[in-house]
């Protein structure tokens, strides 16, 4: 990270909010109000930690206007409505102004089929694939040993780590982000079972649909999005994926869902836009969850849930022999 500065007046000229003190304060830094100096910004966003603002150091704080009074005791205010989401945009903007420029180009060693349709100003990393048909589009980034399938298609400005899988007809909407490791368009699990004594064993199902993408989807490390085994699985816009999940064939996550790490979600689910499902939980498959349901961490969904709302199935741990009595 660079170790650019910036002037209190810059950002709020950027990024709005009120200011309560000298637009000429320079901050190096965004940092939590316990590890922040008089070098940082920092930011409150929940009152959990109202009472460290007596005590931060920061050169500015971000806060509500309900904390207004006890931040400008202490020295220079942001005020808005939501720091959190301030902190978020400042971020973004951030990072726009201190990270050197994404390169262009294809690196020498990478493969690029010549039947594939490369967009401007994109970039492909060392070694990395791109097969026959594939479609990149203006500003896509491809990393180190990523491979982009036979017809998979990234949309304009979308960016894939290093080591991506995105398999063949796979499609990602524009400005996604693709973390390390993730897979893309694996075979869903589908076998059919032999039920034969003298033959037993179990007879693969082809899984011939594809992963479908949206705008602005978000997909952590290693996490799993297998194609559908005749329809498509389908991951609308704005969703966010943590890293370690798994999600199975012909599953459907609605618009602007986020999910944290570990989640599973069995095969042919449907879950609504603008829900949030806690890490290491588990939706079992073929049912539907409503638009703004919230799963709590490590609960299990065992039937369809259609009315909003927070639900839980956290059974605490115990010995087995209380457990099971329980």
């Amino acid at each position: 990270m660079s170790h650019a500065f910036f002037t209190l007046g810059e950002i709020v000229t950027e990024l709005g909010g009120d200011l309560i003190g000298s637009p000429e304060v320079s901050v190096f830094k965004i940092a939590g109000l316990n590890q922040a100096d008089e070098q940082s910004l920092s930011f409150l966003s929940s009152s959990r930690y109202a009472s460290q603002l007596t005590t931060c150091r920061a050169a500015c704080v971000i806060v509500s206007p309900q904390y207004r009074e006890i931040a400008v005791a202490r020295g220079p205010t942001i005020l808005c409505p939501d720091p959190y989401l301030y902190f978020a945009r400042l971020t973004q903007w951030w990072s726009r102004k201190t990270r050197p420029p994404s390169p262009v180009g294809i690196h020498p060693s990478a493969m690029v089929h010549s039947l594939a349709l490369i967009g401007e100003g994109v970039f492909i990393g060392p070694l990395a694939v791109i097969e026959a048909g594939a479609v990149l589009g203006d500003g896509v980034f491809v990393g180190a040993q990523s491979y982009v399938g036979p017809l998979a298609h990234l949309g304009a400005r979308t960016r894939l780590a290093p080591r991506v899988v995105i398999h063949e007809g796979c499609s990602l909407g524009a400005d996604c982000i693709v973390h390390s490791g993730a897979v893309i368009g694996a075979d869903g699990f589908g076998f059919a079972s032999k039920r034969s004594e003298q033959q037993p064993g179990w007879e693969k199902i082809e899984q011939l649909g594809s992963v479908r993408i949206g705008d602005e989807v978000e997909i952590g490390a290693n996490t799993c999005i297998d194609r559908g085994s005749l329809g498509d699985t389908v991951i609308e816009q704005g969703v966010k994926l943590d890293n370690l999940i798994q999600i199975a064939h012909n599953v459907r996550i609605g618009a602007y869902t986020a999910m944290a790490g570990c989640v599973g979600i069995a095969g042919s689910a449907e879950i609504g836009a603008h829900c949030t499902v806690g890490g290491g939980a588990v939706i079992l498959g073929h049912l539907q969850l409503a638009d703004h349901v919230h799963i709590s961490a490590a609960s299990v969904v065992t039937r369809s849930i259609l009315k909003p709302g927070q639900y839980s199935g956290i059974f605490p741990i115990d010995n087995n022999l209380s457990w099971e009595k329980n």
